[in-house]
C-alpha cells in the first residue's frame, strides 16, 4: 500500500501558531503530506512567507460582559475584538474562535473580528436607567490595542464613551498603542477613573519574539510603563503567564517594571484549555525541542497530572510544589520591591449617565 510522508511543521514569520489546527467542533481534520508531486518542496518554500491579517467587521449586540467567576476580581468586561494579531501562543482565548467555525491556531491571529459599533452599544448600555457602575476591565480576552487598532480606532471610541460618562475602568495590554490615548487616560486617572496593566512576560527578547510575535518588545513595554507613570496613570505589571523553563526571569521583570514606575503586580501560571494544549506543544516542538518534555512535565505537575485544570481557585495559580514555588517567588519579590502596598480605589460617585441618543444635556 502507498504511504504518505507527513510534512514537518515550520515556523511562520511573525505568527505564533504554525498551523490552522482544526477546532474541537470540526467533523474533518487534515494533515499535510508529501504526495510525490513536489508539495514538500513547495511547503518548505512557503514556510517563511508572511500570512496576511484579515479584519472581519461585526455589529455587536452587547458590549458589557458580566463576570460570575469567583476567582476574578472584576465584575464586568468589554472586549472590542475577537482574535488577536499579537499571536501569543499561550492565549487562553484562542478556543473562542472555535465558536466561529475558525481555527484557534492561525485563524485566531490572522482573522480578527472587529466590533465596529461597540462604542455606541456601550453608551446605550451605560445610559439604561437601571445600570449601576461596577468595576470594569477592557481587553481581558484579547488585546484592545492590538496592531489593527492603529487604523480602526475602535478602542479609542470605547475610551471616549467611558471618559464622557466618567465611568471607572482599567485595561490590560502588551502594546505601546495605549500611549495614544493618554490625553483621555491621564485626566481620568487624576479623578481615580482609570488604571492600566501592562503585561511583561519575560525580558528575554528572543523568547518573546516567538512566544508573542507581534506584541511590543519587552523593552518597549517598559517604556510604555514609564510613559503611563509619568502621565500620572496608575500602572501595574502582569507577569503572566508563568511558564516553567521558558519564562524564568520573574524577579528581573518585576524589578524592571518597578524601576519604570509600576506599583502593582499580578501573575498567573500557564493555562492550556481545549485547543491551546496541542498548539503549545507544537510551539515547543518548533522553538524549544530540547526542553519540551521538561516544560510539559512541570505544567502537568501544577495541573494534577493533566495539561489543564479549569477548577476555580487553582486554574490561575495552579497547585502543588511547583505552583507553590512560583507563588513564593512572586510574593517575596513584590514584598522586597514594594508592589501592592496600596490599592488605588475607583471613584464610582463621579459616574454621569450618558444620553441614550448621544446628545448631551444642558443640565
Amino acid at each position: 500500500m502507498p504511504t504518505h510522508t507527513l510534512i514537518p511543521l515550520s515556523a511562520l514569520r511573525g505568527r505564533g501558531a504554525a498551523t490552522r489546527l482544526a477546532h474541537r467542533f470540526a467533523r474533518d481534520t487534515r494533515e499535510a503530506f508529501d504526495d510525490g508531486w513536489g508539495s514538500l518542496a513547495e511547503q518548505g518554500a512557503a514556510a517563511g512567507a508572511p500570512v496576511p491579517t484579515e479584519v472581519i467587521f461585526e455589529d455587536a449586540r452587547s458590549a458589557i460582559t458580566r463576570q460570575q467567576s469567583p476567582d476574578i476580581y472584576f465584575e464586568q468586561s468589554v472586549n472590542p475584538y475577537r482574535g488577536c494579531e499579537h499571536g501569543c501562543i499561550y492565549c487562553f482565548a484562542r478556543p473562542t474562535h472555535s465558536y466561529l467555525n475558525l481555527s484557534p491556531g492561525l485563524d485566531f491571529e490572522t482573522r480578527i473580528i472587529a466590533k465596529r459599533n461597540i462604542a455606541a452599544v456601550l453608551q446605550a448600555e451605560l445610559a439604561r436607567p437601571r445600570y449601576v457602575p461596577r468595576s470594569l476591565v477592557v481587553g481581558v480576552a484579547t488585546d484592545c490595542y492590538q496592531p489593527v487598532e492603529r487604523e480602526l480606532r475602535i478602542m479609542r471610541g470605547v475610551v471616549e464613551v467611558l471618559h464622557e460618562a466618567r465611568h471607572p475602568f482599567s485595561l490590560i495590554t502588551k502594546s505601546s498603542g495605549v500611549e495614544r490615548d493618554l490625553d483621555l487616560l491621564a485626566p481620568m486617572a487624576a479623578q481615580r477613573l482609570a488604571a492600566v496593566y501592562v503585561t511583561v512576560t519575560t525580558l528575554d527578547a528572543g523568547i518573546a519574539r516567538t512566544l508573542e510575535p507581534r506584541a511590543a518588545s519587552p523593552q518597549r513595554r517598559l517604556r510604555t510603563i514609564r510613559a503611563l507613570a509619568d502621565a500620572g496613570v496608575p500602572v501595574g505589571v502582569s507577569v503572566a503567564p508563568q511558564i516553567p523553563f521558558v519564562t524564568e526571569d520573574m524577579e528581573q521583570v518585576l524589578a524592571a517594571a518597578w524601576e519604570a514606575g509600576a506599583r502593582s503586580a499580578f501573575y498567573t501560571v500557564l493555562r492550556l484549555p481545549w485547543e491551546v494544549a496541542p498548539l503549545f506543544r507544537e510551539w515547543l516542538a518548533l522553538h524549544l525541542p530540547d526542553r519540551a518534555e521538561r516544560v510539559m512535565a512541570r505544567v502537568q505537575d501544577m495541573r494534577g497530572g493533566r495539561d489543564n485544570d479549569s477548577r476555580f481557585g487553582t486554574r490561575m495559580q495552579g497547585a502543588g510544589i511547583w505552583a507553590d514555588l512560583i507563588r513564593q517567588r512572586f510574593h517575596k519579590a513584590c514584598a522586597r520591591l514594594g508592589f501592592n502596598r496600596e490599592r488605588a480605589e475607583e471613584d464610582f460617585s463621579r459616574f454621569r449617565r450618558p444620553s441614550a441618543d448621544g446628545q448631551g444635556s444642558l443640565f
